[in-house]
């Protein structure tokens, strides 16, 4: 039986901003999982994890600084089956990049949800757009829930060669049931697009996009750098 799931992709540029405008944009989504990048990394970042989770009603999964910053936060009504962090290939000189991977069942419904921040160097970005891709597959095959979420901050536009190679294997979720708004940076002034949602074959996209329909676009300016994409899908 297939269920309605609400996946919200935020980063959150490590609780820098506007924390009460935060919780409102995130709350006001009604997310069953959050994608954050740019999580708490440094001293007592555990502690900070659970703080932010508590002020958005959500649970922490797994995530923080073992994967560079991203991290999975879910509703109670969310079933947690496995979860993996890691870390991306890495070259000396440039940000150390990760991945918090975790198979989730709301229901019947079983499948992965990834999150991920890509590097600002491009020649990196591309290897990093295929690695990311292999191990959320090697992850979801090894935990039996093929159904796939990836959610990030890509740091690329849809006309880039990494963009490409995740929706050759993937689709981007905004180009299948575009709602709301499209760009998600900057926060104050979007004229980009640097976040977003993909999704396998097996997953139906009810709607995606920056939820200007559900949630104050002055709570989004001062909540983060980026605006959140929101995904509602049914696996």
């Amino acid at each position: 039986m297939a269920e309605t799931v609400r996946v919200l992709s935020y980063n959150v540029r490590s609780l820098r901003d506007d924390r009460a405008a935060l919780a409102r944009v995130v709350r006001g989504c009604e997310p069953d999982v959050v994608c954050v990048q740019e999580s708490p990394r440094f001293f007592g970042w555990r502690r900070a994890a659970r703080a932010m989770a508590a002020e958005f009603g959500l649970s922490v999964v797994i995530g923080g600084a073992d994967a560079s910053g991203n991290l999975l936060l879910a509703a109670e009504r969310v079933r947690v089956a496995a979860k993996e962090t890691l870390y991306l290939r890495h070259r000396r000189g440039l940000h150390l990049r990760g991945m918090a991977l975790a198979a989730l069942t709301v229901g019947r419904s079983r499948f992965t949800v990834a999150s991920t921040h890509l590097s600002l160097d491009g020649a990196q970005r591309q290897d990093q757009a295929e690695e990311v891709l292999g191990r959320l597959q090697d992850f979801a095959e090894r935990e039996q829930a093929p159904a796939r979420v990836l959610c990030g901050d890509f740091n690329s536009h849809p006309d880039s060669v990494e963009w490409g190679a995740l929706t050759a294997r993937m689709a981007d979720a905004w180009q299948v049931a575009p709602a709301g708004e499209e760009y998600t940076s900057t926060a104050r002034d979007p004229y980009q697009r640097l976040d977003a949602v993909f999704v396998s074959d097996d997953v139906e996209v009810v709607r995606a996009g920056v939820p200007t329909d559900l949630v104050a676009q002055a709570d989004m300016a001062v909540a983060s750098d980026h605006r959140p994409v929101l995904a509602v899908l049914t696996v």
